[in-house]
């Protein structure tokens, strides 16, 4: 557009510069000049305008019936390796028993084979079922061709091989040799809505343009196998799962996409030693490489939320809810009244509530600290039962879950927010085009939507109590 202009406004330009006062002051010379400021004005607006972000569909791997594996069978395949002590055993299980995760959900081939096999060739073929899975359902879905996507972004924490990610998907679905692509590794399980914000910031510049996002975690090859305690909660809660999301910023998909991108907000605490430590990959005394898991982690990870939320607050409460949050932030800091702080009602701004399942701590965290009901939690709370800590993709199976559900509306405003090591937290805030009507959509959760909601703690016997309590304050 700027280069179409350049010639007419330097014609317009070398035009006035030859007019007199008195012709400025003609009729005709005032109608060339308002012409050019009319079109300079529309020229900066067009160019300068955000354009719009759409979800035109996504898609979650879901793992054939053979990988799946119960807690108890899952201590079976660890006792096979035969590097693990008693003592860890027993720990992984009590841990298992109290993380929130069913008896259904999926581990990799390589740990269900004798013996195990937790080799490079092994981790990659893991990786490329779930990545490839996943997109190959997305095209199917949306009826794309690979040669379209213009901008390509793929995340995945730990396991970053060479070629990349990135590298094995260009290959696969023969990408063009222009397209755009990244990778990005140890950026923890708020890497998948990191990545939805670069896609998002590309496709602003990048005219007419599809980007595909995906997003996994590899597990064969990032299983621990030493026996320090603070190491071994990743073996408990960590299961297979990818997703695949294809975003647009052509007006042409508005009406066939699913969501349209509001907002991505991103908070990185890095800076503070707590923060950068509390999730931290290194070797145990006897060599063996894993991921400690400090007691800090939870203290963390409601501190970093509450800043992402605090920053994120403005931009979507209502101003009602706003007024109230300053109103008691003067009465405790100023009038030094003891006044409990007033945690907004975020229900007024949003309709459905997608959070990372860490694991369960985390989630009562959330759930206390922000006033949620059983409700709001629970796409979360189903995915973690029945799939597990999928890292960075977790908060597309609760999407999923919704949809199958039949909850979201035209209209609908549904907020994300995934938080990882480093330690980051970020919030993507998306708004419906349409009504999902689950009897159109297929998903992980189609075929045993109706089994669901069940109790948190097992999907086997509902009615037992739980094992243990746990004060996410404590």
């Amino acid at each position: 557009m700027g280069v179409f202009l350049t010639l007419p406004m330097e014609t317009i330009a070398a035009y006035i510069s030859t007019l007199s006062v008195d012709d400025l002051l003609d009729q005709s010379a005032i109608a060339v000049l308002g012409s050019t400021l009319v079109v300079f004005v529309a020229t900066i607006f067009f160019m300068t305008r955000s354009r719009k972000i759409f979800l035109v569909d996504f898609a979650c791997y879901k793992p054939e019936a053979n990988q799946m594996c119960s807690k108890e069978g899952l201590i079976e395949r660890f006792t096979l390796c035969g590097n693990f002590s008693n003592e860890s055993l027993v720990f992984q299980k009590k841990v298992m028993e109290r993380s929130g995760l069913g008896q259904s959900t999926y581990v990799p081939n390589g740990l269900l084979v004798e013996p195990v096999n937790m080799c490079m060739a092994e981790a990659r073929r893991e990786t490329q079922m779930v990545m490839f899975g996943a997109v190959d359902e997305l095209l199917a879905k949306t009826g794309l061709k690979a040669k379209d996507i213009g901008i390509l972004v793929v995340n995945s924490s730990l396991f970053n091989p060479t070629p990349s990610l990135s590298a094995m998907i260009v290959n696969r679905y023969k990408l063009g040799e222009n397209v755009i692509s990244y990778n990005l590794g140890g950026m923890g399980c708020s890497a998948g809505l990191l990545s939805i914000g670069l896609a998002k910031q590309l496709l602003q510049v990048r005219a007419n343009s599809y980007a595909l996002v995906v997003s996994t975690e590899n597990i064969i090859k990032n299983c621990y196998l030493g026996n320090e305690s603070s190491m071994l909660l990743c073996n408990c809660v960590f299961r297979i799962g990818g997703a695949a999301i294809l975003l647009s910023n052509r007006r042409s998909d508005r009406n066939s996409s699913k969501y349209q991108l509001i907002d991505t907000i991103h908070t990185n605490t890095a800076s503070d030693d707590r923060s950068y430590g509390c999730i931290f990959q290194e070797e145990d005394g006897a060599g063996y490489v894993g991921v400690t898991v400090s007691k800090d982690l939870l203290a963390v990870a409601i501190d970093t939320i509450r800043t992402n939320i605090t920053t994120l607050g403005p931009l979507v409460l209502p101003i009602t809810e706003q007024l109230r949050v300053v109103v008691n932030l003067i009465g405790r800091k100023l009038l030094m009244m003891k006044i409990k702080p007033y945690i907004p009602n975020f229900k007024c701004a949003f309709d459905h509530f997608c959070a990372h399942v860490g694991g369960k701590p985390v989630l009562d965290g959330l759930e206390k600290n922000l006033g949620f009901s059983e409700r709001c939690m629970e796409p979360s709370r189903m995915t973690l039962c029945r799939f597990g800590n999928t890292s960075s993709s977790s908060v597309w199976y609760e999407v999923a879950y919704l949809e199958a559900k039949g909850r979201i509306k035209k209209g609908d405003r549904m907020w994300q927010i995934a938080f990882g090591s480093g330690f980051k937290c970020s919030s993507a805030v998306w708004c419906a085009v349409r009504t999902i009507d689950p009897e159109r959509e297929r998903n992980p959760w189609t075929d045993e939507i109706d089994d669901f909601p069940v109790h948190e703690y097992t999907m086997d016997e509902p009615s037992d109590p739980p094992p243990y309590h746990f004060e996410p304050s404590k």
